[in-house]
């Protein structure tokens, strides 16, 4: 059997799994920053019609994945699974969108690393032959992950000045196994690395230590150097 790992946490993936197809939707504050060329339907309404924020999250995500679907130039049942998660108990805005989209579905929690998560499971499949088309999609809704994490928008706590605040939007990806687009030629999967810090307001502090242990591995991985690169690009709630 070949041997698809190299070094401590990277997986190769022979077959290069390719994006055809992707979707997006963003809430009304993402809309208005430098991004908002980019996003295919930006929302004028956070509640996006519906009677609950959770429903209007389900809303963005199924309205991403048909959006990726249609680019790819599939039709739905064409999708051998989808992969998906957000940010709430159950993943109900991820779960309710499934049972609309008719799709083998895969839940997936790993909160901001959902959307790399999704898409590493993803070229696993396609790579070991178990599929050849894969949906990978995440959501988030600021007024939801609120009432989950800190407090309910109702209630008007008075927020710190520094706070980060949760995406409302929603995001697609198709994985094939063959196409026109990025490939996915290999993935580092970080660890879970925790020193201590206690402040719900700012969880950039929290997680940049696994960022930073992520990218180290990988360059370890691979032995090459950070000038190796045009660019090193990640990310935190900070």
């Amino acid at each position: 059997m070949m041997n698809k790992k190299t070094g401590r946490q990277t997986f190769i993936f022979p077959s290069e799994p390719v994006i055809t197809g992707r979707g997006n939707t963003a809430g009304v504050k993402e809309g208005e920053g430098p991004l908002a060329k980019y996003f295919d339907h930006i929302l004028s309404d956070d509640m996006y019609g519906e009677k609950s924020w959770e429903k209007a999250e389900s809303k963005m995500l199924k309205e991403a994945m048909n959006k990726a679907v249609a680019r790819a130039g599939l039709r739905p049942e064409q999708i051998d699974a989808m992969l998906s998660g957000d940010l709430l108990n159950q993943l109900i805005a991820a779960g309710f969108a499934a049972r609309q989209m008719d799709f083998p579905f895969l839940g997936l929690y790993g909160a901001c690393s959902t959307m790399a998560e999704s898409l590493i499971v993803g070229s696993m499949a396609i790579d070991a032959g178990f599929a050849q088309r894969v949906a990978c999609c995440v959501t988030s809704h600021f007024s939801t992950a609120e009432r989950q994490y800190r407090t309910p928008l109702e209630l008007g706590t008075q927020r710190t000045p520094t706070a980060q605040r949760t995406v409302t939007g929603a995001g697609a990806s198709v994985l094939a196994g063959e196409g026109i687009g990025p490939r996915i030629k290999s993935c580092t999967i970080g660890k879970v690395i925790d020193y201590g810090v206690k402040d719900a307001n700012n969880m950039g502090a929290a997680m940049a230590p696994a960022a930073a242990d992520t990218i180290y591995n990988y360059l370890t991985d691979f032995d090459v150097a950070p000038d190796s690169f045009d660019a090193i690009v990640t990310g935190d709630l900070g």
